[in-house]
């Protein structure tokens, strides 16, 4: 089982749609979703900024700014399959 995490802050209408995108393609799926707020560390605000949202699996960087479902469901059916 993977994880997969969604850097993102309150109040960001791209960092809300990345969110539902990855909920709908998670359905079903044995996969984590752990949100982290970059406004909590300035380390992470500093590397992310405004190049959220960001979304990686165990790590790998998937997308930024936004999340396509067709991609993450292609990429997580390798993983899961």
């Amino acid at each position: 089982m993977g994880t997969l995490t969604l850097y993102a802050k309150p109040g960001c209408h791209l960092c809300h749609d990345a969110r539902e995108a990855v909920r709908r393609v998670l359905l079903g799926r044995e996969l984590a979703l752990e949100e982290v707020d970059i406004t909590l560390d300035p380390v992470l605000f500093a590397r992310y900024g405004e190049r959220i949202p960001v979304l990686e699996l165990d790590g790998e960087l998937l997308f930024e700014f936004a999340v396509d479902e067709n991609l993450l469901q292609e990429r997580l059916d390798r993983v899961t399959t």
